[in-house]
């Protein structure tokens, strides 16, 4: 019986996910944005937040270990594991600029989670400013393909 909700879960999950993606590509569309910023808001925040919630159980529960261990391990099965498994099925497509652009933000994020770690202790002053970083990296992000999108169009 196991084996089927196992089925009947990922079933589920692959139509869920064809609803998400069709949705953040509908609203992007009806507001004029563009696909990027709206499957970085949407799609990565809204994907992450059972991560938040593990990671939030975690530290309530004394065991800041797993948060970060959480933080890191989903960090890396996004990068490899669902990357690996897309690009499996079909080419993933990458612009020059746009993997310019976002290994730059990844190696910084990921250098500054190095230095806070190596610091001992992640504070609440060190929070405030990663969830700054976070609210702000969507608009730049925008900001970033807005100018890409004038250059391609030569306006």
């Amino acid at each position: 019986m196991e084996i089927v909700y196992i089925v009947i879960g990922l079933v589920l999950l692959f139509f869920g996910g064809e609803w998400l993606i069709k949705g953040a590509v509908g609203i992007a569309l009806h507001l004029g944005l563009s696909t990027l910023l709206v499957s970085t808001v949407i799609i990565g925040f809204g994907t992450s937040t059972p991560e938040l919630l593990v990671s939030i159980e975690a530290a309530l529960g004394g065991a800041p270990d797993i948060a970060m261990g959480n933080v890191v391990g989903s960090n890396i099965a996004n990068t490899l594991l669902i990357m690996g498994s897309a690009a499996l099925i079909t080419p993933v497509l990458c612009t020059t600029a746009g993997v310019k652009r976002d290994t730059i933000f990844v190696a910084l994020i990921s250098v500054a989670l190095a230095l806070l770690s190596f610091v001992g202790v992640i504070d609440r002053v060190a929070g405030a400013v990663m969830i700054a970083a976070l609210v702000l990296l969507p608009a730049v992000l925008h900001l970033l393909d807005q100018d890409r999108l004038v250059a391609d169009q030569g306006i």
